[in-house]
């Protein structure tokens, strides 16, 4: 079956290194426009997202660097200089981070767990986005993306997870085609 938006869903892959171009201005809010529609139970728009480029990724470096000492620290630990530069580096492997976080909303009838795949699906809708319009991206957390300095940094809530850093940008690797899945082992069908 030929389908352009299937296309693009199948032909997505994770991309670690990525460099300029990224989106522009327009491009961008399309890609957000794209996650602001994700399925999303009584409207509540349980995420916030933040745009980082140029001096924003450095800033975050220094930020995860916080972070990585914070957590060697609790356990008794040191970092060395080449951990420091690699965690202070990790912004820098794209031109753009798109930051995905919830921002939970009481509602009876939507439970936490509902809003938090909420905000998965609006993470998803910004990795198609870019897809469609020729950029590529990559999904990442890690050990640092809820510490308190990074939530801090961004200020979410205790209560809130950030969900993803969508590392945004262009690359010319080529990946090779996805191994066949045998929807047997995962679906079960019943009448």
């Amino acid at each position: 079956m030929k389908n352009d938006i299937l296309d693009i869903i199948h032909q997505r892959r994770s991309i670690g290194k990525l460099c300029l171009p990224m989106p522009n201005d327009d491009e961008l809010q399309a890609v957000l426009s794209a996650a602001m529609v994700a399925p999303d139970h009584k409207q509540l728009k349980p995420w916030r997202f933040w745009v980082l480029t140029d001096g924003a990724l450095v800033e975050f470096g220094q930020v995860l660097l916080t972070a990585a000492k914070d957590e060697a620290a609790a356990k008794g630990e040191t970092l060395d200089d080449a951990a420091m530069n690699k965690v202070l580096n990790m912004p820098l492997r794209a031109p753009m981070i798109i930051v995905v976080a919830t921002c939970l909303k009481q509602h009876e009838k939507v439970p936490a767990f509902e809003q938090l795949l909420s905000a998965g699906a609006a993470a998803q809708n910004i990795l198609l986005a870019l897809e469609s319009i020729g950029y590529r991206s990559v999904w990442r957390t890690g050990p640092l993306c809820n510490s308190p300095a990074v939530k801090a940094h961004f200020g979410v809530d205790q209560a809130d997870t950030i969900c993803g850093l969508i590392y945004t940008g262009s690359s010319s690797v080529q990946m090779p085609p996805r191994e066949a899945v045998d929807l047997a082992d995962f679906v079960e069908y019943r009448s």
